[in-house]
């Protein structure tokens, strides 16, 4: 019985190790390309002798990254901390207080969550221009504030009703707690699992959308990385080692931010899903 345990787990560990390997082979061919100088057509599987990290400095400015990732990051951190901030308090009472209004709206969130943001795109369009937002960061960041909400108030209402006791609040209570001091001082910084959850998916898809930026975002100096990348690369076609280079410098935060955040990432899904 325990070879046949050690040989199952061998088995699902080689399967695991193949699974990764697959997802790596885009990695590997994008960093390959980007290290390669002009000129240089050997196969995307053949690693480059000569290293051509010039190509790194060539297309930060050739495709004014700089600006473009400023304006992404500033973006996705403002959209990221009023998602954290705005979904754990209204998260709260709707977890603690089991009113009929509370689960009635409760639904409502849970209702918009399966509603492509697209469909809103036309109205959408049509207010930004009637109020005047256009090319302004702002609109980006209240879109995605708005399109994560219901997201991130789910999450975090399921976490509170299955990890949180609410022992601990009752005790706080007694000693004379108000309703936000209890908020902030016991039960948001038992959040950390759930809000970096809450963290990858929305920083990951803030930082890579491209669907409303290129309509809300045109002017240049409001463009974030994805349209930067999206111009770059239809004007540089035959300068892939470049448009890699760029490419890489524009998903590497995003990794970082993964690699920081993972080890709270499932605990903090599986627990805010249990009694979403």
């Amino acid at each position: 019985m325990d070879y046949m345990g050690k040989k199952k787990k061998w088995l699902l560990s080689g399967v695991a190790l193949l699974i990764s390997a697959f997802h790596l082979i885009p990695f590997y061919i994008l960093i390959t390309t980007a290290l390669k100088e002009r000129g240089d057509f050997s196969s995307k599987w053949v690693f480059p002798k000569v290293l051509a990290f010039e190509n790194f400095a060539e297309a930060w400015e050739t495709a004014s990254l700089g600006n473009a990732l400023s304006n992404t990051s500033i973006i996705t951190f403002v959209s990221a901390l009023l998602l954290i901030v705005l979904g754990s308090m209204a998260a709260y009472p709707l977890a603690r207080r089991q009113t009929k209004l509370n689960k009635f709206v409760f639904m409502i969130f849970i209702a918009v969550m399966v509603i492509p943001p697209l469909t809103a795109l036309v109205p959408l369009y049509k207010l930004v221009v009637d109020i005047g937002m256009m090319n302004t960061l702002e609109i980006a960041i209240l879109n995605n504030v708005a399109s994560f909400l219901p997201l991130a108030i789910f999450l975090y209402s399921g976490f509170i009703r299955s990890t949180i006791p609410k022992e601990l609040e009752e005790a706080a209570k007694m000693d004379g707690a108000s309703t936000l001091g209890i908020f902030f001082r016991i039960v948001f910084p038992l959040l950390k699992p759930v809000t970096a959850s809450i963290l990858i998916i929305s920083c990951v898809f803030i930082w890579n959308d491209y669907q409303f930026a290129i309509f809300f975002l045109q002017a240049e100096e409001v463009k974030t990385s994805t349209v930067a990348l999206a111009g770059f690369f239809g004007e540089n076609a035959n300068r892939m080692n470049l448009v890699a280079a760029a490419a890489i410098m524009a998903v590497l935060p995003m990794v970082v931010l993964f690699l920081l955040l993972q080890k709270h990432f499932v605990k903090g899904l599986a627990s805010g899903s249990v009694k979403g």
